[in-house]
């Protein structure tokens, strides 16, 4: 059986005052692309009671070398190791949630699936529903933790690299999706990445469309009609999600997950490593 991939904040909650020490681990991934350090400011000026702040480039991304993205998946032996740094167990049931309309949770959500975590959920809402709800809140940083035993096993997403998506362009075995809005998808106001444009063959769908008014998860049954026309009759499992760097990619990974559409894959060097390669073609038109 399938565990919940969401959680919310009313039964959140409750587990943190149920549980003790490291059944569960609530992960604070809080974060601005502008500025990396806001999101650790806004965790320590208020955060879910006990959880641990995780940050985008220094826990969930490797370093960059002018080829790889902005935001390169980091070695998976050291990224077993932060958790594990960071208190959990490999039976923990880690909790990710941000200030951002989940994207940067939806990574965490993703790398401890590639770890083979199965027990890990998205606070549906983030801080904003935290804090709508009147529960409590603490400030500076989470107490220290002694060293978990979390490992790498058997990864429960796929992921594909450069070489896989450019022989597609060929043989048209995966649709890719594309996370970004529709300007930068279409080569429109392009200020992050060298190229603007998309993967020749990609079809888009902005993450945000993922969301109610309210910031948290359409119900299940509008998801999968929204995404089964954007399949067009295409299996879940021949789907890469991308996105500008592999970021709110897992986003729409989770929003199909979410949908009972199961088994699609991340390229995680997004266009941000697609624009970067020389021979790399280019589209502004959605096929």
């Amino acid at each position: 059986m399938n565990e919940p991939l969401l959680i919310q904040t009313t039964e959140l909650n409750k587990l943190l005052g149920e549980r003790r020490g490291k059944q569960i681990l609530v992960c604070d991934c809080s974060f601005d692309l502008a500025r990396s350090e806001a999101g650790r400011q806004a965790y320590e000026s208020g955060h879910v009671p006990g959880a641990v702040y995780v940050h985008l480039e220094d826990d969930l991304s490797a370093p960059r070398s002018g080829h790889n993205g902005r935001h390169p998946l980091p070695a998976a032996d050291v990224f077993a190791d932060r958790m594990a740094e960071l208190g959990a167990d490999n039976d923990t049931l880690i909790v990710a949630y941000d200030n951002a309309n989940s994207m940067y949770a939806a990574r965490l959500w993703w790398m401890l699936g590639w770890m083979g975590h199965p027990h890990r959920r998205v606070l549906d809402g983030g801080i904003a529903a935290w804090k709508n709800a009147g529960l409590p809140i603490e400030k500076g940083e989470a107490l220290p933790v002694s060293r978990g035993d979390f490992t790498q096993r058997t990864a429960l997403h796929d992921s594909v690299d450069y070489k896989t998506v450019r022989a597609n362009l060929q043989d048209s075995q995966r649709q890719l999706v594309d996370a970004r809005n529709a300007d930068r998808f279409h080569g429109q106001n392009e200020i992050i990445d060298p190229k603007a444009g998309h993967i020749p063959g990609a079809r888009n769908r902005f993450f945000m469309n993922n969301l109610d008014a309210q910031g948290r998860f359409k119900n299940p049954a509008q998801l999968h009609e929204e995404f089964t026309a954007l399949l067009a009759g295409r299996d879940p499992s021949s789907i890469v999600h991308q996105c500008g760097s592999g970021v709110t990619a897992c986003h729409n990974l989770l929003a199909m997950e979410i949908a009972g559409l199961r088994g699609s894959s991340l390229y995680p060097g997004s266009w941000s490593e697609w624009s970067q390669q020389d021979d790399a073609p280019v589209a502004t038109t959605e096929d």
